[in-house]
């Protein structure tokens, strides 16, 4: 069984940065995809970074895009979340998700993850 744990959520100032880790454990094979995901209160949960296992390929969604940066670490299977320039419209529940896939385009479908951590929580003051 997959298992994510997350931890690196904090509350931070608006054009502030932080690191969000993910520990990964429980793959039966080595073709995967990582990703985050972040629910606001009130919102629907919505995909912002997403990585195959590879690292050929990275998906990000428009609003993070330039801001977000998803990275991993093979060795360890940790995942990562660079978050730099936080808005108040990042804050939110950050959660790690993971999904079996063979080929990386996959990773961009968010809606094909089986896999969920707890979340950690962002909070953004301005």
């Amino acid at each position: 069984q997959v298992h994510l744990v997350e931890s690196g959520g904090a509350s931070v100032q608006a054009g502030g940065s932080l690191r969000l880790s993910c520990a990964a454990s429980g793959f039966r094979v080595s073709d995967y995809c990582m990703a985050w995901f972040r629910q606001a209160p009130g919102k629907e949960r919505e995909g912002v970074a997403a990585v195959h296992v590879r690292g050929d390929t990275t998906y990000y969604a428009d609003s993070v895009k330039g801001r977000f940066t998803i990275s991993q670490d093979n060795a360890t299977k940790s995942l990562y979340l660079q978050i730099n320039g936080l808005r108040p419209e990042d804050a939110a529940m950050y959660y790690c998700a993971a999904t079996y896939a063979t080929y990386s385009s996959t990773c961009g479908d968010w809606s094909v993850y089986l896999y969920w951590g707890q979340g950690t929580q962002v909070s953004v003051s301005s």
